[in-house]
């Protein structure tokens, strides 16, 4: 009997451990994915906002 919870106790850490190791590369992707996009978006060049030549300030 005490082996079958020691199975189970060793099974749940085992558990544990590997979701929180995929946490722990998924949540700074994301974030890192977030960084670059909002980087790309920022950096775009958009023609509405470009002022033409000969116009003023």
């Amino acid at each position: 009997m005490e082996t079958k919870i020691a199975r189970t106790a060793l099974l749940l850490a085992a558990m544990m451990f590997f979701a929180v190791l995929a946490l722990d590369i998924a949540v700074p992707t994301l974030v890192l994915c977030i960084m670059a996009s909002s980087v790309w978006l920022v950096s775009l060049d958009m023609p509405v906002l470009r002022k033409h030549e000969g116009e003023a300030a």
